[in-house]
């Protein structure tokens, strides 16, 4: 079975790691865990992640472009080097106006029980 996670132990430039494809969202596995992962996505201007609901918080960093997230339709205009958390059980929708690029990470493992 291949690994799709990237080799450990090697340096690598995040925002590199994966390319613009024309009409297109790419999403390239950095760490996928059972207790969560770690994604790099790409769009292309003009695409859509249709909205979704997750039981978990996830944290979204835009490591190239702007991107629109809109989290219970409240839209949210980020810019390269800005993060958001979109909070477990809220509708959202990310949106490529231009194209850009982001981090996803999304952490499973029992972190709701957990007081700070």
């Amino acid at each position: 079975m291949e690994n799709s996670e990237l080799e450990k132990a090697k340096a690598f430039i995040v925002v590199e790691i994966l390319e613009y494809i024309p009409n297109s969202v790419l999403i390239k596995a950095i760490i996928k865990k059972t207790t969560g992962n770690i994604s790099a996505v790409s769009f292309d201007s003009g695409e859509t992640f249709s909205e979704r609901i997750s039981p978990f918080d996830t944290f979204i960093q835009i490591i190239d472009g702007k991107a629109e997230i809109v989290i219970n339709d409240i839209s949210h205009l980020l810019d390269t080097g800005q993060s958001i958390i979109i909070p477990a059980h809220a509708r959202n929708t990310i949106k490529a106006n231009v194209r850009f690029k982001m981090l996803s990470t999304i952490i499973i493992s029992g972190y709701e029980d957990i007081a700070l």
